[in-house]
């Protein structure tokens, strides 16, 4: 199994609505994370701390791809459900920020910039220094 947790710095940012999609001019100006929701869910959004279940895959951002969909490097499908506590930093900060808007039963993808990813260490084998991500994420339940 992958190990999708990570340890990040205290640093916070306060994002602007994930209700709409942020356009911006260059990528350099672009920190953090988007959220488009493809299926909307109907349950309740997890608060800091709780413990959630989602299924997920995660691609290397790659932009000259038409969905931005570049190499698969880890997913939960097939695999099982990950569960994790989340807004707390037992995760990736693009999840830790991504996922507590969403429902239950929702399915979305979160663009996520490196700096809320693995920033400029990466994950050695894996996810080079510096790389963008998206993830194709369900949240399952609230446990």
């Amino acid at each position: 199994m992958f190990p999708l947790i990570s340890r990040l710095s205290n640093t916070t940012r306060t994002q602007a609505s994930f209700s709409r999609l942020r356009q911006f001019s260059s990528t350099a100006a672009a920190m953090g994370v988007t959220k488009t929701v493809l299926k909307e869910g109907d349950g309740a959004i997890p608060k800091v701390g709780d413990k959630v279940t989602i299924e997920y895959t995660g691609f290397l951002k790659d932009t000259s791809k038409p969905d931005n969909k570049g190499a698969q490097f880890d997913s939960s499908v097939g695999r099982g459900a990950f569960v994790t506590a989340i807004g707390v930093g037992q995760v990736i900060k693009g999840w830790d920020e991504g996922v507590t808007t969403m429902k239950v039963g929702e399915k979305a993808t979160l663009d996520i910039t490196s700096d809320f990813a693995y920033g400029d260490r990466g994950f050695p084998g894996h996810i080079p220094a510096r790389a963008d991500l998206l993830f194709d994420v369900e949240l399952q339940k609230i446990n």
